[in-house]
């Protein structure tokens, strides 16, 4: 079970292991949106460090009906104490 937190602006928190393959992986405080649909954004200065590899451009539609291109990158993800091999996403 995984237990995390609400901050001050009342927004759900949970920490979270980010990284990719073997290399460098980096603890991240994550800020999940109620309506989760397992990706995750993270800032592009993460995904450099990681050196998470890219995958491809996609059309997203966000909460307000617009549309916007995130740029999906390949990530491993420690969910609950288990592997999770996602693509992850950045705006």
């Amino acid at each position: 079970m995984m237990q995390g937190w609400v901050n001050q602006n009342c927004e759900a928190m949970l920490p979270i292991v980010v990284g990719h393959d073997n290399a460098s992986k980096q603890m991240i405080e994550a800020l999940i949106d109620t309506g989760f649909s397992g990706f995750l954004s993270l800032p592009l200065s993460m995904i450099e460090s990681l050196e998470l590899p890219w995958i491809f451009s996609d059309f997203v539609t966000l909460g307000d009906g617009s549309e916007v291109i995130f740029q999906m990158y390949r990530a491993i993800v420690i969910w609950d104490g288990q592997y999770k091999h996602q693509n992850r996403s950045l705006f």
